[in-house]
């Protein structure tokens, strides 16, 4: 089992965080660590005109395009990137981490990337895996928001040879965010989930917005039920290409039980089939009422 995270005792307030990404998420870490009144915030981002302005904004108090010696002061080094640079960041920067040193991340597929990552890490330092359900359209530091935590569950996803104390640091932490419940599972059915709630409904809002039916006229015809579907079309391709394809199995799984679901429909529509639309429709609204009512 790896070592106790030094700081675990500490408030938070006596702790220095880095944020590596300094994105829509990563952003939104260090505003509202800012707001937590931790000891220092570091932030690392290829985009140094992001880091000046959130600098500048006092959202951050050291700035780092590169990643150097600075980051040995970090207690916690929190990733909001890509989850295929994650790995390489912690491989050639591992050097400059201090000793006891807690990592965690916010990547939305886990896949290998926690066994991948534990054998480059000395034996007091620890990588607990998360991830905050939170998000909104749009992307970059400019949309980031210290509220953006308020109220959003905290997926935890430990590893084999996680210290349980420094899990249940990470919990705190979330909580302390805003969060308003965390939860603990494994890394294979958070990646099975999340195809389903997650990939799939952005999956589904990119298809919608990119239909043949989409023309100039479209938008006088826009109600809520149009903008609610497909929000979260407005996506970071980057990003998401990678989160398709990381967990493209799952995904993949999902579009043919999607499939399955829309063949009925087409089934009740051919046979004129009131009555199953009906069951159909009043089965789903049982169902989301019973989804945010618990």
């Amino acid at each position: 089992m790896t070592g106790r995270f030094c700081s675990m005792d500490k408030e938070f307030k006596n702790l220095v965080f880095c944020i590596v990404g300094l994105g829509l998420i990563g952003g939104s870490y260090a505003k509202a660590l800012r707001l937590l009144g931790v000891k220092k915030i570091i932030a690392v981002d290829s985009n140094k005109d992001i880091l000046s302005q959130a600098k500048a904004q006092g959202v951050i108090d050291t700035p780092c395009a590169l990643p150097d010696e600075n980051l040995k002061e970090a207690d916690v080094i929190i990733f909001a990137v890509y989850p295929a640079s994650i790995f390489e960041f912690v491989k050639k920067n591992v050097g400059n981490f201090k000793a006891s040193v807690l990592l965690t991340d916010a990547a939305g597929i886990k896949g290998d990337m926690i066994e991948r990552i534990a054998p480059l890490l000395g034996k007091d330092m620890d990588f607990v895996s998360g991830h905050p359900m939170a998000g909104k359209e749009g992307s970059g530091f400019s949309q980031s928001s210290e509220q953006i935590f308020n109220g959003a569950n905290y997926i935890v996803v430990p590893g084999p040879n996680n210290n349980r104390e420094n899990v249940e640091w990470l919990k705190s932490l979330a909580m302390a965010l805003g969060c308003k419940r965390t939860v603990e599972v494994t890394k294979e059915q958070h990646d099975k989930i999340i195809a389903y709630t997650s990939n799939l409904p952005h999956l589904l809002a990119v298809a919608l917005v990119n239909s043949k039916s989409m023309n100039d006229d479209t938008r006088f015809f826009v109600a809520g039920s149009f903008r609610d579907a497909t929000r979260v079309a407005d996506i970071n391709a980057e990003l998401w290409t990678d989160l398709f394809l990381y967990n493209r199995a799952n995904v993949l799984a999902e579009i043919e039980m999607f499939k399955e679901e829309l063949a009925l429909w087409s089934e009740a529509l051919e046979k004129n089939d009131a009555e199953k639309l009906k069951s159909m429709m009043r089965s789903a609204a049982m169902k989301r009422k019973a989804l945010y009512n618990a």
